[in-house]
């Protein structure tokens, strides 16, 4: 991340060949991720339904209550404190809405959590947050409706989850007769550390530029975003409490609840109009607050969750 930061800072041109080299690079993350994960596990994961109420509920029913009172009340929280503009509302809340369905599941597994059941409940969060988010948005911003183009949700369910599960299938099906399956899983293994580096190291030099040209605008949202990380902690232990979830459940459901899905949104808050073009900004820097936060996580998470 630091490098990251240094790159994007004295070569401000590296920016836009990391942008294209982001999702290649995630890509090959979750290729890793799921060769790590046996898929016959996928079956009985997808059968836990106590798993899979707890992780609806804790994104779609808890994280809009946090966001309306983090960015909406009248109570004086945070945004809602100050008369910013509205393309940082639209910004904050669209990022914040909207579950990580990508390298969480990387993290996850760093935590000791049950990565197997938040990789199969993946493409259930993107299709209900493709579906919600539309309806939420308006809600928690006010004035004009937003059109919410479904592309870049499609793009990331095929790119990022279809695509690396079918490679990792076909190895896992085929590494005890074939040479070049065995060489990819080793190669899965090895390299997910170093894919995480550069998954960390890409983010962040491809968006640090931007953040550093418009720093005063983009700091009214790190607030909001760090608190978000710290009120996220409880809640998810208490909806896995509350649904009776083991420790590798309520693991993986509290690092869902506090990662968002910023690589994804990040396209359709380019595709908003000029005025809410602070909406983009913000999304990048909620990135950067996240990914150091989930460092954090990866530590706390096993300790505090027992």
């Amino acid at each position: 991340m630091l490098l990251g930061i240094v790159a994007g800072a004295w070569a401000p041109r590296l920016a836009h060949p990391l942008e294209l080299a982001l999702t290649p690079i995630l890509a090959l993350l979750m290729c890793a991720t799921f060769l790590a994960v046996p898929l016959a596990w996928l079956a009985p994961a997808l059968r836990d339904g106590r798993f899979i109420g707890a992780i609806l509920t804790l994104n779609f029913v808890v994280v809009p209550a946090v966001v309306w009172l983090l960015t909406r009340t009248d109570r004086g929280l945070l945004l809602a404190a100050y008369p910013v503009d509205t393309g940082i509302r639209v910004g904050v809340v669209l990022v914040l809405l909207a579950p990580c369905v990508d390298y969480v599941i990387a993290f996850t597994g760093l935590a000791g959590g049950a990565r197997d059941r938040l990789l199969a409940t993946a493409p259930l969060l993107l299709l209900v947050q493709a579906v919600l988010i539309p309806l939420y948005l308006p809600l928690m911003v006010g004035g004009d409706s937003f059109q919410i183009e479904a592309g870049p949700f499609i793009e990331a369910l095929v790119v990022l989850l279809l695509i690396p599960l079918i490679v990792a299938a076909v190895v896992q099906a085929t590494r005890r007769r074939s040479r070049l399956a065995r060489g990819i899983d080793r190669a899965g293994t090895v390299g997910m550390v170093p894919l995480m580096m550069a998954t960390l190291f890409t983010v962040v030099g491809a968006q640090s530029a931007k953040i550093g040209a418009e720093i005063m605008t983009v700091l009214i949202a790190v607030p909001t975003y760090v608190l978000f990380l710290i009120v996220m902690f409880p809640l998810g232990i208490l909806i896995g409490k509350l649904f009776v979830l083991d420790v590798p459940g309520t693991r993986a459901l509290t690092m869902s609840g506090a990662t968002r899905n910023s690589l994804v949104v990040l396209p359709l808050a380019l595709a908003l109009p000029e005025p809410l073009q602070a909406a983009a900004l913000v999304v990048v820097t909620q990135t950067l607050v996240e990914l150091t936060g989930m460092l954090v996580y990866v530590r706390v998470v096993p300790r505090l969750i027992r």
